[in-house]
Parts: C-alpha cells; sequence; structure tokens
C-alpha cells in the first residue's frame, strides 16, 4: 500500500507494512538520509513489520514527496517554498506520527534522518517509545563545530556560505552530482563490502534526482550551515536511545559514536556493524535487522 498525505501544501509520499498486524500497540517510523528515499528501507521495512506495523516515509524534498522551492531563513518568503531544515522535516514526521500513525512509535533514522528523529521524538503525541539511530549525521561542518575545522576552512567559510547560496551555483553542483556514475562512486564509498550496491539501489537514488524541484532540495541542504546537532539533543533525552553504526562509516566515525555512548545516559546500546559502512540497514540487513527486532521486542 503505497499512500500520499497532504500535509502543508506539499504531497508527501509514504508507505506501510503490517498495516493489519493489530496485536501490536505500537509501530515503527523508518526515517531515510539526505538523498535517499524511503526505498532505502527495502531490505528491512517488511522484516519489522512482523513485529509491528513499519512506516517509511519520503522527506520534503526526497523521494516522490513534493520538491518546493528552496527558501534560505534570510530570504523572503514566497507562496509554497520550504526552508529545508532539520525543524521542518522533524514537524513532518511529528504531523505524520499523529494524524496517519496514531500510536506509540519508534523512531528510526539513518544519517540526518536520526538528527530529524531525535529532534521529533519529544513532540509526538501518541508517545515515542525510543529512537535507533543508524550512523546517525554528526554534521561535523555546522557554524558550531567550526572551531574544530582548520585555520584555512575558518577562513575560507564566509566566502563558501556566499557561494552556495547562488543558485546558479548550486544547481551545477547539483547537476554534476546527479547522474549515474558519481552515485556509484558514492556508493562504492558508502559501502565498502560493497554488499547489496545494485541496479536496484542506483535507481531508487537516481530516478528523485532526475525530478524538477531537486536541485532546489539540494540547495536547502547545503545551506544547512547552522542547526541542529546531535550531541546537544541527546543532552535533554529523557528516552532510550539505541546506536547501531557501520565499523568502517567514512563520513561518520564510529569513534564519536563511542563517545557518544560512554557520555549519554539515554543511550542503551552501541551495535557495530563489522566491515559495514554509512548504511548498514541496506549493506548488511542481516545483521541489522535482528538488533532492531530485538530492541523492538523488548520494548513490548
Amino acid at each position: 500500500m503505497k499512500e500520499i498525505w497532504h500535509w502543508k501544501n506539499q504531497n508527501i509520499a509514504w508507505h506501510v507494512e503490517g498495516e493489519n498486524n493489530n496485536t501490536s500497540s505500537i509501530a515503527t517510523v523508518l526515517i531515510h538520509g539526505f538523498g535517499a528515499c524511503k526505498e532505502h528501507w527495502r531490505y528491512n521495512q517488511k522484516a519489522l513489520s512482523q513485529l509491528a506495523p513499519s512506516y517509511s516515509i519520503d522527506l520534503c524534498g526526497f523521494g516522490k514527496s513534493s520538491q518546493p522551492k528552496s527558501l534560505i531563513s534570510y530570504e523572503t518568503k514566497i507562496p509554497d517554498s520550504f526552508n529545508y531544515s532539520f525543524d521542518n522535516w522533524s514537524q513532518q514526521i511529528i504531523d505524520f506520527c499523529n494524524e496517519i500513525v496514531q500510536r506509540p512509535v519508534f523512531l528510526i533514522g539513518n544519517s540526518i534522518g536520526g538528527v530529524i528523529a531525535l529532534n521529533a521524538s519529544s513532540k509526538i503525541s501518541k508517545n515515542c517509545i525510543g529512537v535507533i539511530l543508524i550512523d546517525c549525521a554528526q554534521r561535523t561542518m555546522d557554524d558550531k563545530r567550526l572551531i574544530e575545522q582548520s585555520i584555512l576552512m575558518r577562513f575560507l567559510r564566509p566566502v563558501i556560505k556566499t557561494i552556495v547560496r547562488q543558485r546558479s551555483i548550486s544547481s551545477t553542483i547539483f547537476k554534476f552530482a546527479a547522474n549515474p556514475n558519481f552515485i556509484k562512486k558514492i556508493l562504492k564509498i558508502a559501502y565498502p563490502s560493497g554488499d547489496n550496491v545494485n541496479q536496484e539501489l542506483l535507481n531508487l537514488l537516481f530516478e528523485p534526482t532526475q525530478r524538477e524541484g531537486a536541485p532546489e532540495a539540494f540547495r536547502g541542504f547545503i545551506n544547512l550551515f547552522n542547526d541542529h546537532l546531535a550531541p546537544d539533543l541527546l543532552k535533554n533525552c529523557n528516552y532510550p536511545v539505541y546506536l547501531i553504526w557501520g565499523e568502517k562509516d567514512p563520513w561518520e566515525p564510529v569513534q564519536e559514536a563511542k563517545k557518544w555512548f560512554k557520555t549519554f545516559e539515554c543511550i542503551k546500546s552501541l551495535d557495530i556493524i563489522s566491515q559495514a559502512g554509512h548504511c548498514p540497514h541496506d549493506e548488511m540487513p542481516e545483521k541489522v535487522n535482528p538488533i532492531i527486532k530485538k530492541i523492538i521486542q523488548e520494548a513490548i
């Protein structure tokens, strides 16, 4: 069953498995990362629906959801524009849970989907049972982490921010990235084992980039220079958080996950997936699914 949900003048695509599973009082909501879509849970959603209804959703700007014109915070708002930000994506998840799911949920997020899950979790009216972060985005290029960057990067930062605001520049960068050959190169980095890097994966990542509004979503995302950081959100968590991490993630080092696990009381477990990269749920679902199912079973 595939559905379209009308949210704030946007069409949001979502999918549910196990909707008739009435033996469970909870549900899982799966939140993809940047450039991905609900189909990125292709090897997980049916497995999880054996325990509880499982919902996947395309964030605004991605997959088959609307791709409205990007609005950067200082720009004058125009009709149907969208500020691509963690607060707005989180509100999308909050409203989806409240209006569509309508039961207590486990939020499961990969990459930026993890930050969105953390930010949304405390505001869901039907209660969030817990959050599972899969290689959560650490956002090392955020303004609040600028002190960690090199002196050269700190010096160039204002110039970079000015350049990528320009639609002509962001569109050019996007055109370079939105082609099968470039996506293949990125997948080889993101999936170091090479497992499940197939034509299906390439298609589900490539096809949304060919839609008219795709460059706008890209522009909105690359201008996120000052937004939520996972550690700040974890400080205020009063619900259980579980970490699943690819040992060889090239972008979100597992050392940071280990630091989070030692630092934040809300984090109950850290499972490191050997030889996996940034998307272990898709690269090695046979290892990740049992971990997620065990967490859900213990919660039920």
